[in-house]
């Protein structure tokens, strides 16, 4: 019964409006910033790598690696082969669409979460809830959004991310689903006493690591096969357009779970991103929303693709029939998520790819988790106002281990389908309130640009930049920091 009710909330979540709403959200964005995903692809990339953490906040690379950190998870292996089951090899492409237009929609989110964050208790916090508050003047709806994404990143998306975990370390090493599940909340509790600068030193050292190892594999099982690439794109592009007599009766089933995984993986529009956004100590708001509009792309067009690739080119896949049954039945018995890609590895490198798999996947779905508990903790600092709640904090670190521990012993389908209710809940709220703020992020554009022609390196001074932005104290405080280092 239980179970009835989470797939009846998941259906009214989830359904044909949202993927339309996202679609809409990043082609509306993509012409409103000039297709700055293209545009600027090369400042992006300046743009990471520099900058300096302090006292205050992360660099742009930590701040970077806290959100690819939460971007770069389950979806990637898991995700892509779910998409891949339910939708096609079609889906695949909805996944590159959703990405690219996506990014746009990465950008206004990131730069609101940069312009109103606060310092709170000597860090830097920020997020959806904060910019709806300061930017719309909205308690109530800051409010709402606070309370929806501690449920959702604290209750509904860790026991994703760590069901994977444990389905491939059985899968790999017949490791109990529930010594994995005690090892995981061990580990989790070590790093989320840390704070969020140890999240950002941990996830700076362990993410880019984690992400070329997979990506290399990838590589190699691709130059492995590369004569089939043209016939593996024709199979995608076909595929995601009806054209392929296979799939032609699911062009919608691709279409959707494109979107769906596409969402799920890089998070653009979802409104997680922002929250590590706002945490990078920077000279102007925009320069994060670039660094995290990039951040799209290396999850989904890098890492997403990597793993399509390797289960197509190997055809270690499913395909279900939504009437019943399978379209294509490549692995009979096998259920999708994480062993499709372990079986693609291991059918190139036997003994290897389950094993490979299973400490990637550990890798990736665990800094995820430490991801949500930051976003978490940061909703639960807006919500204590000026005095500090300490039993909150607690009591946050209590659910998210737990329900870490839960979603090891659950089945994946409920697992994942908790994990979407908490995505399509907080994107639902967040696609809103950024079409409402989305002036003060376009006009930021503006005024980086015009600096950045002007031959300086951009510096967001409200009492200078006449943007008439309300509620930007903070920048204010920032801008003479800057002036005064000038000076000296």
């Amino acid at each position: 019964m239980i179970e009835e009710i989470i797939k009846g909330v998941n259906d009214i979540v989830w359904s044909n409006a949202l993927i339309f709403v996202a679609l809409a959200s990043g082609i509306f964005y993509s012409f409103k910033t000039r297709f700055v995903q293209i545009r600027m692809v090369k400042e992006m990339v300046r743009l990471l790598f520099g900058g300096k953490s302090s006292e205050r906040g992360v660099s742009s690379f930590q701040a970077f690696a806290i959100a690819i950190s939460g971007r770069v998870g389950t979806g990637n292996i898991a995700g892509v082969a779910t998409a891949i089951a339910l939708g096609g090899p079609g889906a695949i492409f909805w996944m590159w669409v959703i990405a690219f237009l996506g990014s746009a929609s990465a950008f206004i989110e990131a730069t609101l979460g940069q312009l109103y964050k606060v310092n709170k208790g000597g860090e830097y916090r920020g997020g959806p809830a904060y910019y709806i508050e300061k930017g719309l003047g909205i308690k109530w709806f800051a409010t709402l959004f606070a309370i929806a994404t501690i449920f959702s990143t604290a209750l509904f998306l860790p026991g994703v991310q760590a069901n994977s975990i444990a389905a491939g370390l059985k899968s790999a090493f017949d490791i109990d689903v529930a010594h994995t599940g005690i090892g995981i909340i061990v580990f989790l509790a070590i790093i989320v006493f840390g704070g969020v600068k140890r999240i950002g030193k941990f996830s700076e050292i362990v993410v880019p690591f984690m992400a070329i190892a997979y990506v290399l594999l990838a590589v190699v099982i691709i130059g492995m096969n590369f004569r089939e690439i043209p016939d593996i794109l024709k199979l995608i592009v076909t595929s995601a357009f009806g054209a392929n007599q296979a799939f032609g009766g699911i062009v919608g089933m691709a279409i959707m779970w494109g979107v769906k995984r596409g969402i799920y993986s890089n998070e653009a529009g979802q409104g997680t991103a922002p929250h590590a956004a706002a945490a990078a100590e920077v000279s102007h708001p925009a320069k994060q929303g670039l660094v995290q509009a990039f951040s799209v792309y290396i999850d989904t067009l890098f890492v997403c693709t990597a793993t399509a690739f390797m289960i197509l080119f190997t055809f270690q896949y499913n395909v279900i029939d939504p009437n019943g049954g399978f379209l294509l039945e490549h692995l009979p018995g096998v259920e999708f998520g994480p062993e499709y890609t372990q079986l693609a590895i291991e059918s190139q490198f036997p003994g290897f790819g389950k094993i490979f798999v299973a400490i990637a996947l550990s890798f990736f779905a665990f800094t995820t988790i430490m991801a949500y508990y930051y976003i978490a903790e940061t909703n639960v600092s807006f919500l204590e106002h000026k005095k500090e709640k300490k039993w909150m904090i607690w009591a946050l670190r209590i659910l998210l281990l737990g329900a870490t521990f839960y979603g090891t012993i659950r089945s994946a389908e409920l697992a994942w389908t908790m994990g979407d209710i908490g995505v399509g809940i907080m994107a639902w709220l967040n696609f809103i309130a950024i079409f409402l703020l989305r002036k003060p992020a376009l006009a930021l554009l503006k005024d980086y640009e015009k600096q950045k022609k002007e031959g300086k390196e951009p510096v967001y001074d409200p009492d200078e930049s006449n943007l008439g932005i309300k509620n930007v104290e903070i920048w204010r405080r920032i801008a003479g920091r800057i002036k005064e280092k000038k000076n000296n």
